[in-house]
């Protein structure tokens, strides 16, 4: 498996869609509810596409041959006050290959990709509870705290959300 930065989605654009329903499917807190439409998915990613293209935003793709395994963005802050910052969103995991360091490695590649475009620090958030913020508290992330009934789970039911941060130094791996 290799980890790709995606500059254009065009080609990737139906596994993006088969990703984001199947991690929407299995209960994830990605911003979607179930049961997830294919327009939904076409629509979320067709609106990405442009700030892929344009570097405001980075995909990285986690390929088992053709196959897309895993995603994550790194959406750049493009404030004067912020350059120096960046948003972990979207950390996704195809369900048939989790539990194999897949998250992981993208959270590194993620990282590298933050610290090559002079970015220090990095946030994130995640449903409160949610397995994600184990990986994240391994890898160095900080809980800044959380949110009570931030976002609706696909039952109706409300749902904290935990933000996280991570500043990078620059000889850190």
């Amino acid at each position: 498996m290799n980890i790709e930065r995606i500059t254009h989605l065009t080609p990737w654009r139906q596994a993006l869609c088969a990703l984001l329903d199947d991690c929407v499917a299995s209960d994830a807190s990605v911003g979607f509810l179930a049961p997830l439409t294919s327009q939904e998915a076409e629509i979320y990613w067709q609106q990405m596409a442009e700030d892929v293209e344009t570097g405001h935003r980075e995909l990285l793709l986690m390929l088992d041959g053709d196959q897309v395994t895993g995603a994550v963005q790194l959406s750049l802050c493009g404030k004067a006050n912020g350059i120096h910052r960046a948003e972990v969103e979207k950390l996704m995991v195809d369900t048939r290959y989790r539990q194999r360091g897949i998250g992981k490695a993208l959270m590194q590649e993620v990282e590298r990709q933050a610290r090559a475009r002079q970015r220090s620090l990095l946030v994130l958030d995640t449903r409160t509870g949610d397995p994600a913020s184990m990986l994240y508290r391994s890898l160095g992330y900080q809980e800044a705290g959380r949110i009570p009934d931030f976002a609706i789970n696909s039952d109706g039911s409300l749902a904290g959300t935990t933000i996280f941060y991570k500043r990078l130094s620059a000889d850190s791996p």
